[in-house]
């Protein structure tokens, strides 16, 4: 196995893979680990990436790897629960060897339900690792609280080398159509980029509708949904970062509707750029997010971006 696969993580996953039986039947929620290693190997017709099934408990399951055009594997994270229930703790590792290309994506919305009385916030791990070489295009489906969700979201990326990360996130406010808009009761999202474990980007949010305005002019103002695609790779100079950062800029003002959705574009501390997006109706977001991610894998890597294929 590569050794950047067994991750030094902040809320140490690897050990709590390791759980033993009785602290999983004591537990209130779902207790779901997935952990895969995704490997570049050659054959005929060239280079081409598989995934091993490391660990797999419900509700959390990977069917199987498709193999893509070019020589990449794209895998899809299935809840089988159909969503994310108080007490549940859903863990989800992730390590892509040297060379080795893997696209994740899921098979929909991520659902947070009402919070369940006396139990604990839900939560969800995802913990990815890339080794030199490597790539890992992270492309979830939107989050959607529902009315008294209670929910916490913590995403790190160990990168290695000149080991490169797509990672996009859309939040909605909850079920519009059923007029629960800022209805849930706690989000806390948090994100860890490191490359050859220097942190390049580490943001911490928490949104309590109840105990703040979040539609005021220092929040989200008159938007709803809100959207962040990360891009880094370890080894590229700082010029190739700014010339990447004005592309996108320029990107994001073509995109950028008055009163409807805005985007921007700025470089990280080093190795990455992040873009940002505000709209009214997270469709906007969802829309215009590939136009970003595109135009980023060919400055980065001189390679078309292929969208996920859905199975639903």
């Amino acid at each position: 196995m590569d050794p950047v696969a067994v991750p030094e993580l902040l809320w140490s996953a690897a050990g709590e893979f390791a759980d033993s039986a009785a602290a999983a039947a004591a537990a209130t929620g779902a207790q779901g680990n997935l952990a895969l290693h995704c490997r570049a190997i050659d054959g005929e017709g060239g280079r081409r990436t598989v995934v091993d099934t490391v660990a797999q408990t419900p509700p959390l399951r990977m069917v199987r790897a498709f193999a893509q055009a070019d020589g990449s594997a794209l895998i899809h994270l299935h809840n089988v629960s159909g969503g994310v229930l108080g007490g549940d703790k859903l863990c989800v590792s992730v390590a892509v060897g040297t060379d080795a290309r893997i696209q994740v994506t899921t098979t929909g919305a991520t659902r947070v339900y009402r919070h369940r009385p006396g139990l604990p916030d839900a939560l969800q791990q995802t913990a990815f690792t890339i080794g030199t070489g490597g790539l890992l295009e992270y492309l979830p489906d939107p989050l959607i609280p529902y009315a008294g969700a209670r929910y916490r979201q913590m995403m790190r990326c160990d990168l290695t080398g000149d080991g490169g990360l797509f990672a996009w996130d859309v939040i909605t406010p909850g079920r519009e159509a059923s007029g629960e808009r800022f209805a849930y009761a706690r989000l806390a999202l948090e994100s860890i980029v490191t490359v050859d474990r220097v942190p390049v980007s580490w943001e911490k949010v928490t949104l309590p509708p109840a105990q703040g305005r979040l539609t005021g002019p220092t929040a989200l103002g008159d938007y709803r949904s809100f959207a962040t695609l990360l891009m880094c790779r370890g080894g590229q100079s700082p010029a190739a970062w700014l010339s990447l950062e004005k592309r996108l800029a320029a990107l994001a003002d073509e995109l950028t509707i008055e009163r409807q959705v805005v985007w921007g574009a700025s470089t990280l501390a080093a190795d990455g750029v992040v873009v940002r997006g505000l709209a009214h109706d997270a469709r906007q977001l969802s829309a215009s997010l590939p136009a970003f991610w595109r135009a980023g894998k060919q400055a980065l890597y001189a390679l078309d971006a292929i969208l996920p294929r859905k199975i639903y």
